[in-house]
Formats: C-alpha cells, sequence, structure tokens
C-alpha cells in the first residue's frame, strides 16, 4: 500500500514538475507575419514606326493591352504603381493608375536600391512597369537569384509575381494572351 501511494506522490510530482515546464516552453504568439506582393510587367507594344526615336508610345496594340492589364488586375489590391519614365511604361501603366486613382511613381532601373524598395513597400501590393531585360533583372534582385533571363522582344504578355513573406521570397511567371487589335503593315 505504502508502494502505491508512493508511486502516486512519484507520478503527481513529475506531471506537476511537467505541466510547469511547459508552461514555462510555451511560445508566445507570434504577430502578424508581414506580407508584399509585387507585380511586375514589361511595357505593351510601342509603336516601332520610327526606329531612332528612343521613347516610342504605345501603339494601338499597345493600348489595347494596357486596358487589357488593367482588367487583369482589376481584383488586385493595389498600393502602389511603379514605372521607368518611358512614354510606353508610362501609358501601360495608365488605365490601372486612372482606374484606380493611384499616382505613378517613377523609378530608376539602373539606381534603385532594392532593399529600400523592399522596405518602403513592406506589407504592400505594387504593381511595378519595366522593360524586357529590366523586369527580370529586378525580379532577380527581389528574390535574390538569378532565375529569370531577359525576356523576348515580343513579350508583352508575362506576369511575375513576387511574393515576400516575412522576408523570404518566392516568384512566378505567368503568360498572359490579350485579344488587342493588331498592328496593320
Amino acid at each position: 500500500m505504502k508502494r502505491i501511494q508512493l508511486i502516486y506522490i512519484v507520478v503527481f510530482f513529475l506531471c506537476f514538475v511537467g505541466c510547469k515546464d511547459n508552461e514555462k516552453n510555451e511560445v508566445p504568439p507570434t504577430s502578424e507575419p508581414s506580407v508584399s506582393t509585387f507585380y511586375f510587367i514589361r511595357h505593351a507594344e510601342k509603336d516601332r514606326s520610327n526606329p531612332e526615336d528612343p521613347d516610342p508610345e504605345l501603339n494601338q496594340s499597345g493600348l489595347g493591352r494596357a486596358m487589357h492589364w488593367a482588367e487583369i488586375l482589376d481584383e488586385v489590391e493595389l498600393d502602389a504603381i511603379y514605372s521607368t519614365d518611358y512614354q510606353r511604361t508610362s501609358m501601360t501603366a495608365a488605365p490601372t493608375s486612372v482606374k484606380r486613382d493611384i499616382d505613378v511613381i517613377y523609378y530608376e532601373p539602373q539606381t534603385i536600391d532594392v532593399e529600400q524598395f523592399k522596405k518602403d513597400n513592406l506589407n504592400k501590393t505594387v504593381l511595378v512597369v519595366g522593360h524586357s531585360n529590366t523586369t527580370p533583372q529586378f525580379v532577380n534582385h527581389m528574390i535574390g537569384e538569378d532565375k529569370y533571363f531577359e525576356m523576348d522582344d515580343t513579350d508583352n504578355g508575362s506576369l511575375f509575381i513576387v511574393t515576400i513573406v516575412n522576408d523570404i521570397a518566392t516568384s512566378q511567371r505567368l503568360h498572359f494572351n490579350c485579344n488587342c487589335p493588331k498592328e496593320r503593315d
């Protein structure tokens, strides 16, 4: 009988101490994760009628695609829109900017501080409009790896999505066709 009582006391003691230790080792609830999402696109089709023009506007197909991007991004709650300071990128961003009443912020792809850009847009959803060479390069800097390469000059329908959750970046590339009006030769 004393032996059974001793076992009960030992079990009770172990349980009590074990329960107390578990209380000390409880992980405090974590704060909400930081989530930033970036949508990267290349400008829509540009006017190629003057090969000497370094800053052409969009052609008719490009204007249609810019409107198409605004439709595709219609359900996305954007906080900011960035564009390089060229007519073709500004015109690509314009329908989304007007529809959302968000001013376009201009950036220089060669001099942008990517870490500062991430901090400035922490917990935001952002559209970034660039070029066939700068868009994949910017995405690579955002994710910290060389995953994407310069886009084909005819690729105006790629959408890169970068999501950063608690400083961990993931990316994906989607492609959208557009039934935009075609240019006549």
